[in-house]
């Protein structure tokens, strides 16, 4: 099994292309959706959550915008919730592994992955990218989000030059999204050929 990683700064379209990957095939972790599963509606770590942080949890889960603001511009309070979140993340990766053990290829689509030193347990990374002002323009459409928002993500995140740099594949996402289909079978069909060759 080839192990692939997925990443790239908020607002490329990381998403975009895990949901081309898995359509040609390819199963995708999806860390993003571990989490939110984690902290959903009777999630295992909803109990650990509020302990940490009263009052960020309810019958629907993790109140996602209590908890970022519990622990916006906090970093001390950011590495408590990393520390309760990351092993468990952990463990659903270990049973997605299991899951496709006969896979011959499997895409992490992990955000910081080069932030938390993630590339080490893969076998290649692929960066999704797209002009900074396209990136600006998606990020803020999101709801409740603000410049200020954004700009404090961007300086916890390496910036997309450097990651573009230390990546084996870049797919770019600033044209159609035909395109960025193509850019996506191409990068599959150059990881499939080199794990069968």
């Amino acid at each position: 099994m080839k192990v692939i990683g997925l990443t790239g700064s908020i607002g490329m379209g990381k998403s975009t292309v895990a949901a081309m990957a898995a359509e040609e095939g390819v199963p995708v972790f999806d860390a993003d959706a571990a989490v939110h599963r984690l902290q959903g509606p009777a999630g295992r770590l909803l109990g650990r959550i509020e302990d940490a942080f009263e009052g960020t949890t309810g019958v629907g889960g993790v109140d996602r915008a209590l908890l970022g603001a519990a622990v916006f511009g906090n970093d001390s309070a950011l590495k408590l919730l990393e520390s309760i979140v990351h092993p468990a993340v952990a463990e659903e990766r270990a049973t997605f592994l299991a899951a496709h053990a006969d896979s011959p290829l499997v895409i992490f689509d992990v955000p910081l992955l080069f932030e938390t030193g993630g590339e080490k347990y893969v076998d290649a990374v692929v960066v999704v990218s797209a002009p900074l002002e396209l990136q600006r323009a998606r990020v803020l459409a999101r709801p409740g989000m603000t410049l200020e928002k954004f700009d404090s993500i961007l300086a916890r995140q390496i910036p997309d030059a450097e990651k573009r740099l230390r990546a084996r594949f870049v797919i770019p996402t600033g044209g159609s999204l035909d395109e960025t289909r193509g850019e996506v079978r191409r990068v599959i069909a150059c990881l499939r050929a080199s794990e069968s060759g």
